[in-house]
Formats: C-alpha cells, sequence, structure tokens
C-alpha cells in the first residue's frame, strides 16, 4: 500500500468544534483561538441596553460560555485548545469532541446577520394597539394602549382623569398587560 497524503488528513479539519470557555472570558478565548490560527466562531445576538442618553445595541454571546472552533491547517491540533486562555475545556461526549455541523453554523450565521441588522422597533415586543402596564410604582400599574413605537420610547394612550392622554415613556417603563 503507498503512503497518501489523504491518510494524514486532519479528522477535525472540516468539522465545527465546541469549546466551553471560562466565566465571561469568550472574547479572551476568540482572541487566543484565532492567535493560534484556529477558525473561531462566536454567534452573538444584539440587545438593546437602556443607558441615560436611551437604549443602545450591545452584543452579547448567543450561547453563553460556548464557541465553536475547527483547525485551519492539517496538521493543526486540537489539543493545544485545552490550555488556551479562556477556555475551561473542549466539549466532549465520552471520548469524541462535541461537533455542530456545518448546515447549522450556516444557519446561526444567517440568523446572526439578520436579527443584527433589526431596529429597536423591528425587536421591539410592543406594537401598536397593544394593551401595556406602566411599571412605575407611583403609578399603580396604570393600563394603556401603545400608540407608536420609535427607537427611544412608547407612546402609550393612557386615561387620566376620565380623559385620554398620550405619555412618551421609555420601553423599560412599559410591560405587556395580560
Amino acid at each position: 500500500m503507498q503512503d497518501n497524503d489523504n491518510d494524514k488528513q486532519n479528522p477535525w479539519q472540516d468539522k465545527w468544534l465546541v469549546a466551553y470557555t471560562k466565566p465571561r472570558q469568550e472574547h479572551v478565548a476568540l482572541q487566543n483561538l484565532e492567535r493560534q490560527s484556529f477558525e473561531v466562531y462566536l454567534p452573538r445576538y444584539k440587545k438593546f441596553k437602556n443607558t441615560e442618553t436611551g437604549p443602545v445595541p450591545v452584543f452579547e454571546p448567543m450561547f453563553p460560555r460556548y464557541i465553536l472552533f475547527r483547525p485551519s491547517k492539517a496538521e493543526q491540533s486540537i489539543e493545544a485548545v485545552r490550555s488556551t486562555k479562556g477556555i475551561s475545556h473542549v466539549v466532549r461526549f465520552g471520548f469524541e469532541p462535541g461537533i455542530v455541523s456545518a448546515s447549522m453554523v450556516a444557519t446561526l450565521k444567517e440568523f446572526e446577520t439578520s436579527q443584527n441588522q433589526a431596529t429597536l422597533q423591528e425587536m421591539s415586543n410592543f406594537k401598536a394597539g397593544q394593551k401595556v402596564k406602566l411599571k412605575h410604582v407611583a403609578l399603580g400599574a396604570l393600563e394603556g394602549l401603545v400608540q407608536s413605537v420609535s427607537s427611544k420610547r412608547v407612546a402609550v394612550l393612557l386615561e387620566i382623569l376620565g380623559r385620554p392622554t398620550l405619555v412618551q415613556v421609555d420601553h423599560h417603563q412599559v410591560e405587556a398587560s395580560h
């Protein structure tokens, strides 16, 4: 039998493997795996964090403490990942590393791209005509109807002293009424 280069191919090269990171060290793991020439993917989602200037987009790991990687070269060993800064361990099922299919990774990337382009209005749980309740304790769970939703505020129609009154509130100051 002839020795063939294909026999020496890395069995993990075309597969996405899963590593479990140390708490809140996904970005540290990402940078260190990239430095070692691994192909790395950290799925993230966009959410809006309320600040004094209004909601700002932030990107959080979709699966906290998990990161996907694969060797970029045939001779690259996945054993180096275990001692990579930011990594706790490679996820295994018995003796075999955990694998995520390429089609699942493509689906995640597609979802991430579309979701991360969405505006606050598109991502908001509030829609015109929806019944909502103000969260402010002093207002005693006052209920109203959403009139409109913008990137910074929700316009809610309330009945105050028997008259309809339109008020503008931050997204975090209202919740869906049941």
